[in-house]
């Protein structure tokens, strides 16, 4: 058993682990307000984006001068998963559950015989997914050195799927991310980015449009930008839901802390007193002899 002072430190080190679990979850809670602002403002815009694009794509699809980011390479055999995860921890399983559904995305058509690429923004992800897919990691791009996510960081990212796709390198890219829904919900969530996937509400449509310049032209210049805005929403649902993770688990980590404390002290008033039971029976004992 365990020596009263032993069980002092054992006390004072829980103690000492709660105030900064505590600590983090007030930060958390604080981030997350902006956190979450932000991915609200961006949802009706990227939301819009794609109405818009699935509008025009609708009326384009099939014509011999569809942009190939519309139209396809033609082929399915290349696959690559954009997979946006934290840059840190503590945060429950917000980076284990997106890290989970690319690694079945990538296993399932690995068994189809395709071809699977990862590209890995967020250092969580990317150090679980090398366990598994080291060799399948085309690139990493770390963000912890960025303060806030601004638009010219998801245009970066763009920039390069895009280079890629150019090259030849993969025919479609799908994107993984978490939808910050609230403090105890984020939903691991895959969008089919590259080619884009037409809306069946916008394909369906009876209402036709003229436009100017011609469909293609406009696709042309607006599905490398739609690509940025779908990834800037993306890093956006991100932070807000890793801030909203890491309050959660951070609140039950100082609740768990509280009820080791509790019991702690417990255990510990209760081998005090046993002692010093055990030392006024030896007194007792001892005076009687005398």
């Amino acid at each position: 058993m365990a020596s009263l002072k032993d069980m002092r430190v054992r006390i004072a080190s829980t103690k000492a682990t709660q105030k900064i679990t505590k600590a983090m979850q007030m930060v958390a809670a604080s981030k997350l307000r902006r956190a979450q602002t932000a991915a609200e403002a961006a949802r009706p815009y990227a939301d819009k984006m794609s109405a818009v694009i699935s509008n025009i794509a609708s009326a384009a699809a099939g014509s011999p001068g569809a942009p190939v980011l519309l139209a396809g390479t033609g082929r399915d055999q290349v696959h690559l998963l954009l997979v946006c995860t934290g840059e840190r921890g503590l945060s429950g399983a917000f980076n284990s559950s997106i890290v989970r559904l690319a690694r079945e995305r990538a296993l399932a058509l690995i068994a189809q015989g395709k071809e699977v690429k990862f590209f890995c923004v967020g250092r969580k992800g990317y150090e679980q997914l090398r366990r598994q897919f080291d060799k399948q990691i085309v690139e990493h791009l770390d963000l912890r050195s960025v303060r806030q996510l601004g638009f010219v960081n998801a245009e970066d990212i763009a920039k390069k799927v895009l280079a890629r796709f150019e090259n030849g390198e993969f025919d479609v890219c799908t994107l993984f991310y978490s939808r910050f829904k609230s403090v105890i919900a984020q939903i691991p969530t895959a969008q089919q980015v590259i080619p884009l996937v037409v809306e069946e509400s916008a394909a369906a449509s009876t209402t036709s449009y003229e436009y100017e310049p011609e469909e293609d032209e406009i696709l042309t210049r607006l599905l490398p930008r739609n690509l940025a805005v779908q990834i800037f929403r993306a890093l956006l649902e991100n932070n807000a839901s890793f801030y909203g993770a890491q309050m959660s688990a951070m609140d039950n980590a100082t609740r768990n802390a509280g009820e080791m404390i509790r019991k702690q002290t417990l255990v510990y008033n209760r081998t005090r007193q046993a002692q010093i039971t055990k030392e006024l029976i030896e007194i007792i004992s001892g005076a009687e002899a005398v």
